[in-house]
């Protein structure tokens, strides 16, 4: 049987992290591409030589993109993951990263439109929702075949800060969270259950808003700590679960950034951009999007990020406008 191939674009620790995860749960062969001279070929080869300790029988190869040729190893990619870009700094907002991350993405949109137009794509640079939109303005790929990556992450945090609160398994923690990555997202409190007890029974506002709270700043938190770098272990495995839903065609409802148009669009109150909410995610990219009812307090907070979201994205179009 052929393997299935998954392009990471970004050897960084968030992507390098990735690609090992790619790798150990036999997802497909990894190509793992970087711009730093030899960062790739070095970190795909650590990987690969620790793979027969796991019993992993796959293929992990890096590419420099300095290279005029590197890309075209993107061909036939049945899943591409963008986590190219700056990486967030202590006091830096990830609107402060916007115009350089934008120039970077719209060069890769350019060069996986060329060699693997069909392929699957999960943006992963920050911050993801508005990065996902800048991508697929500069490819002009498909809209449902890309995803971002915010509430798989941010959802993955809030289930952990409460099953340590609850001192529950975090398999019985069923808990999301919607709208822009990170600041601004929505947690969806009256969705939230442990084994289908409502949180809200279990602890009390206080507790809960202090959780909210962690969640809403869970990167800064460890922005704070490391210093000079931000998460990446977390993030990596929250993209698997993405990577993996597509691959094997799971059907998985992972609250991801996807674009709305439609109906979706006039439910939201939202047309023509990608922002977090509950979606299925299969071999089709984006199959299914989630129409949830807001009561009063999560509208104003959903109303506030569909207003950051498109803002930045007017920002992108006034970018690559002037850079055209």
């Amino acid at each position: 049987m052929v393997r299935k191939k998954i392009s990471v674009i970004g050897a960084g620790n968030v992507g390098a992290s990735l690609a090992q995860f790619l790798a150990l749960k036999e997802l497909g062969d990894v190509y793992l591409f970087d711009v730093v001279d030899g960062v790739p070929e070095g970190k795909a080869l650590d990987i690969l030589e620790g793979l027969p300790h796991w019993g992993a029988d796959v293929s992990v190869k890096g590419f420099t993109t300095t290279d005029p040729e590197a890309y075209k190893h993107l061909e036939g990619s049945d899943v591409i993951v963008v986590t190219a870009g700056l990486a967030r700094k202590p006091g830096m907002t990830r609107d402060d990263l916007l115009s350089k991350n934008v120039a970077i993405l719209t060069s890769i949109g350019q060069s996986v439109r060329k060699y693997s137009p069909n392929s699957r794509i999960v943006v992963v640079s920050n911050p993801a929702d508005v990065m996902a939109y800048a991508f697929q303005k500069a490819s002009g790929i498909k809209p449902e075949y890309i995803m971002g990556l915010g509430g798989s992450l941010d959802s993955a945090r809030f289930r952990t800060f409460l099953a340590e609160e609850l001192s529950v398994s975090v398999d019985d923690v069923n808990a999301f969270v919607i709208g822009g990555h990170g600041d601004d997202m929505v947690p969806f409190i009256r969705y939230s259950n442990v084994a289908g007890i409502p949180i809200t029974s279990l602890l009390s506002k206080e507790k809960i808003d202090e959780i909210v709270k962690r969640t809403r700043f869970g990167g800064g938190e460890i922005v704070n700590y490391l210093k000079t770098g931000s998460a990446y272990y977390a993030p990596g495995i929250s993209i698997t679960a993405m990577v993996e839903s597509i691959i094997k065609n799971k059907r998985r409802v992972i609250p991801c950034a996807a674009y709305l148009t439609g109906s979706h669009a006039k439910h939201y109150g939202a047309e023509g951009i990608f922002i977090g909410l509950p979606i299925k995610i299969g071999e089709n990219g984006v199959e299914e999007i989630y129409d949830m009812d807001f009561n009063s307090e999560e509208k104003a907070l959903w109303d506030k990020t569909v207003e950051s979201v498109q803002s930045s994205c007017k920002k992108v179009d006034e970018f690559i406008k002037s850079s055209n």
